[in-house]
């Protein structure tokens, strides 16, 4: 099929500007998606707002019907519509469907299941084994390591090996006290939960692991995870079980003679005002200890509140970079003092590489290119400052002062290179260029 008049790429493109401007106020579509850029779109409506661009009229309508019209006018102008994965809804073990949920059984390997299924077709389960076989039962990993001794930690080796003056050091540690709730925010690549890490060590004195507790936020990361929820044991019955925030509290609690390091990287990732719950009451400074404590949804009548202890500190970090993700609700905003982070190709950088024998020649190749494109990233219109690559893809040289160009050009081509695809995806001949300057004699 032919476009629909006056229909262009760029005018759908400033169609999606506009939608990303406004928030999230039009559903998606119930089958389709347009994908663009990580973030997903209802096909008709994009176009519909093209459209209106197109003819000046704010009540035109678009003349093409929602699915296969739609999408192949869209798809003409190399969008990508994507079918959306099926969901529980639409599963037939909803549906009475007793064989599908027979079949599903067949899969499962545990004992008890396999007495149900052995009861529903009339036929003796199978004996069970008088030892539990440790192929069949589930259980946790045995830990394989322990946790390091503690060595001492000064503010002088904070100084050696992180990227910030000492005002911005300080402006850090005193929001971190101040607030006890920290969020490390900046591009790819600039150090963040290095700094997190950094910043509990110099508060406890010493890189004391067992006062310090790291978890990664995801989009699967759930309340029931982070707090308290009913999830399954080893014998297959759902029980309720504390979360990593209230564990870490108890422990706290029990030494509050100590401060307590609670880091959470990439917080942003995950559905952060779900997974927190109750913490945005119980994360402000004046509203620690057992006189704010609050009784949790899960927990069982007559329980003790669960309260967040003085001790307790809270390091997120942040990739502005990443195209999927929502900002923070404002709420959440309100509990956390936020450090910026930026990438560090000055003087900094240029005094470890030289520490470590990196050549002079290399070093002013790395600064200099990197810096160039930052500067380009940043005045692109589509991109901006959030979207420039860090200093900490450089800070591991090879021992070998002979491999350092080498070293230099795989982390241009293998690292970074991939990247800029992504930055300039509909534009790949601005990203060919800036590889080809990147690359250019190495």
């Amino acid at each position: 099929m032919t476009d629909p008049p006056q229909l262009t790429r760029e005018l759908v493109l400033e169609a999606l500007r506009q939608l990303d401007e406004a928030g999230p106020q039009m559903p998606l579509s119930t089958v389709y998606d347009l994908v663009y850029r990580g973030r997903r779109y209802a096909p008709r409506q994009v176009a519909q707002l093209a459209y209106r661009l197109a003819t000046g009229e704010a009540a035109a309508k678009w003349p093409l019907r929602a699915g296969a019209p739609t999408n192949q006018a869209l798809e003409a102008l190399d969008f990508t519509i994507a079918t959306k994965r099926p969901t529980l809804e639409n599963s037939p073990l909803l549906n009475g469907d007793v064989a599908a949920q027979e079949q599903m059984e067949e899969l499962y390997t545990g004992t008890v299941r396999e007495a149900t299924a052995s009861k529903r077709r009339n036929q003796p389960a199978p004996e069970p084994p008088e030892t539990p076989d440790e192929t069949t039962a589930a259980q946790e990993p045995r830990a394989a390591y322990q946790r390091p001794a503690p060595q001492p930690y000064t503010l002088e080796m904070a100084r050696a090996e992180l990227f910030l003056s000492d005002d911005e050091l300080a402006a850090a540690r005193a929001a971190l006290q101040r607030r006890r709730n920290l969020l490390l925010q900046g591009p790819p690549g600039t150090g963040k939960t290095f700094l997190a890490r950094r910043l509990a060590w110099l508060a406890l004195g010493a890189t004391d692991a067992a006062r310090i507790e790291l978890v990664q936020f995801h989009p699967s990361y759930s309340y029931e995870d982070f707090v308290q929820g009913f999830r399954p044991d080893q014998d297959g019955a759902f029980r309720l079980q504390n979360g990593i925030l209230v564990n870490f509290c108890q422990r706290a609690a029990q030494d509050p003679g100590h401060p307590y390091f609670l880091l959470i990287d990439e917080l942003n990732r995950g559905h952060v005002a779900r997974i927190f719950g109750e913490l945005l009451v119980l994360l402000e400074a004046d509203k620690r200890g057992p006189a704010h404590g609050l009784r949790l949804p899960y927990a069982p009548a007559g329980s003790p509140p669960f309260f967040v202890p003085e001790n307790v500190f809270v390091i997120g970090t942040m990739n502005l970079a990443d195209r999927s993700l929502a900002p923070l609700d404002y709420a959440l905003r309100r509990r956390f003092a936020f450090v910026n982070l930026h990438p560090e190709f000055g003087e900094p950088l240029r005094a470890l590489l030289t520490a470590q024998g990196v050549p002079a020649a290399v070093i002013d190749q790395l600064t200099t290119r990197l810096t160039d494109l930052n500067r380009t990233i940043t005045d692109d219109p589509d991109l901006g400052p959030d979207f420039c690559l860090g200093h900490s893809y450089f800070c591991h040289p090879p021992a070998a002062p002979a491999q350092a160009r080498e070293w230099l050009r795989l982390i241009l081509e293998q690292e970074v290179a991939p990247l800029l695809d992504d930055y300039w995806l509909d534009q790949p001949a601005k990203a060919a260029q800036q590889k080809k300057k990147l690359l250019a004699g190495l």
